[in-house]
C-alpha cells in the first residue's frame, strides 16, 4: 500500500462509496458526497491516528473540501483501508495558471521553470487544486495560491523559499502552501523563510499524526538533523 502522506488524494472503490453513503449526513453533505461518488473524483488525507498498535488496521481519515455549491463545508469522514481503491496526486503547479488572471500568467510560468531548475516538484492544492480536479467552482476574490513541495533537505528548502518569496514580493497574488521534507514533515514556506531568516523563533512542523513547535538550536543557529527539520 503507497504510504499515507499529507496532500496525497485517495480514491475510493464502488463498495467503499457504497458504505460512505450509506451513513447518516444531512442533505447537504449527501448532494456533495453523492456527486464526488458518480463523477469517481477523490478525497484527500488528513491527519491520522497516531501510529501504535492496531495502527495497520485503523481506518482511515480523509477530507473533502466542499466547492462553493455546497457552501465550502468541510466534510471528515474515515473508511476501512479495503475501501481505498488508489492513491493520487494534486495537479502540477503549471496547470494552475489558466486560472489565474491573464496578467499574472506569464510569471506563474516563470515561477514554475525556476521551481523546475531547482527540481522542486510543485502541486497545487487548495481552491485551484481542487477547482482543476473537479471542475466545480470553488475559486473566490480572496482565493489564495496554495503549493505544496517536496524539498530534499534544508538547503533545498531554502533555495524554493527565496523563489517563492521574490515570486510573492512582486505580483498580486497571495501565495501560501509547504514545502515537505522527505521523512514527511512539512512547514509553510513563509514560516520556514521567516525561521531561517530569524525573523521568527518557533517554526510549526506538520506531520501525519499531529503538529509540534521547533525552536532555534542555540550552537546551530536552527535545530536541524539529517536534512530535515527537528
Amino acid at each position: 500500500m503507497v504510504p499515507l502522506r499529507r496532500h496525497r488524494l485517495a480514491y475510493l472503490s464502488a463498495a467503499g462509496w457504497h458504505e460512505v453513503l450509506a451513513r447518516a449526513w444531512d442533505g447537504e453533505a449527501r448532494a456533495c458526497l453523492s456527486h464526488w461518488a458518480s463523477e469517481q473524483l477523490p478525497l484527500v488525507v488528513t491527519r491520522q491516528h497516531p501510529a501504535g498498535e492496531g495502527a495497520a488496521a485503523a481506518p482511515i481519515a480523509l477530507g473533502l473540501p466542499a466547492p462553493l455549491r455546497w457552501g465550502r463545508r468541510r466534510l471528515a469522514l474515515q473508511v476501512a483501508r479495503e475501501a481505498l481503491l488508489c492513491f493520487d496526486e494534486f495537479p502540477r503547479a503549471a496547470e494552475a495558471g489558466r486560472l489565474l488572471p491573464r496578467p499574472l500568467r506569464a510569471a506563474w510560468r516563470a515561477l514554475d521553470a525556476g521551481l523546475g531548475a531547482l527540481h522542486a516538484g510543485a502541486r497545487v492544492y487548495g481552491s485551484h487544486g481542487w477547482q482543476l480536479l473537479s471542475g466545480l467552482d470553488y475559486l473566490h476574490p480572496g482565493s489564495d495560491v496554495d503549493l505544496w513541495i517536496a524539498v530534499d533537505d534544508v538547503a533545498h528548502a531554502d533555495a524554493v523559499a527565496r523563489a517563492l518569496q521574490d515570486f510573492a514580493g512582486s505580483q498580486r497574488v497571495r501565495l501560501d502552501g509547504e514545502l515537505v521534507f522527505p521523512d514527511g514533515a512539512a512547514v509553510a514556506w513563509r514560516e520556514w523563510h521567516a525561521w531561517r531568516g530569524g525573523r521568527t523563533r518557533r517554526l510549526l512542523v506538520k506531520r501525519l499524526d499531529g503538529a509540534t513547535l521547533a525552536e532555534p538550536d542555540p550552537m546551530s543557529g536552527f535545530r536541524v538533523r539529517d536534512g530535515a527539520v527537528a
